[in-house]
């Protein structure tokens, strides 16, 4: 099943130098069941960002900022539809089985550590990002949390973000509370709460259980029932309270 991707350029003139952490008339709207899961087309804007139009032109505004205390922010991921998800998942699947001898259990546990199960990613809904400082040369894999530490070639962006992201809109997902259970901090991730936190609402009255008891993709026959809802309130649900 392919996808199309619709892009536009929109235009941030006018844009507030802060944008309210919160627009309550994104409260009222519905979302389907694909869009939630990553499987339908939806509007994204931006030529390699592939946002929602409000996160894009809010990304826009606090890359600009950013810019001008002298850091250069990078999009790694945003948007990310189911099949990508998937993709990401069978290639870790057949990695950890496969290439390190892991059982399925154990290889799916290792996988959300840090990956999600396709039709559950936050990626799916183009309100998220992956991101780091251009300006530092950095070899082997920029997510690393150690590299947003003291010392660390991200250090400063991090600091700048603690400090500034929120007034456009972006919060820490999966932080570094240490009684956090589900996946590892993750320092670099980021979401639009405008939209994210309604779509979260709306996400939670979805009976995964049973939804991805439809999916074919590799592992899934491992998925206990007992698994899913502990995944679900482990790694979806136990994220920075504000984004509830």
């Amino acid at each position: 099943m392919k996808r199309r991707t619709f892009i536009k350029t929109a235009s941030v003139s006018g844009l507030a130098c802060t944008i309210p952490p919160i627009f309550p008339n994104l409260y009222d709207l519905d979302y389907s069941t694909a869009e939630l899961m990553g499987k339908a087309d939806i509007e994204l804007f931006g030529e390699g960002i592939n946002l929602r139009e409000e996160a894009y032109e809010s990304f826009l505004a606090m890359k600009k900022a950013a810019y001008s205390d002298g850091f250069d922010i990078k999009l790694i991921s945003s948007f990310r539809d189911f099949y990508h998800q998937e993709r990401i998942w069978e290639r870790k699947y057949l990695s950890f089985t496969e290439d390190e001898g892991l059982t399925p259990l154990e290889a799916i546990d290792k996988i959300i550590e840090y990956s999600t199960i396709p039709g559950t990613s936050r990626h799916h809904w183009g309100t998220d990002i992956d991101i780091i400082d251009a300006n530092p040369k950095v070899s082997g894999d920029v997510l690393e949390a150690e590299k947003f530490e003291a010392g660390g070639p991200f250090e400063g962006l991090k600091l700048w973000l603690d400090e500034n992201s929120e007034k456009y809109g972006f919060y820490l997902v999966y932080t570094d509370n240490s009684r956090r259970r589900g996946f590892k901090y993750e320092p670099w991730h980021y979401s639009y709460a405008p939209i994210s936190i309604p779509m979260l609402t709306a996400y939670r009255k979805l009976n995964m259980l049973k939804l991805l008891q439809k999916e074919q993709f590799l592992g899934i026959e491992h998925f206990t029932n007992g698994f899913v809802k502990t995944y679900l309130q482990d790694n979806i649900l136990d994220i920075n309270p504000v984004l509830l």
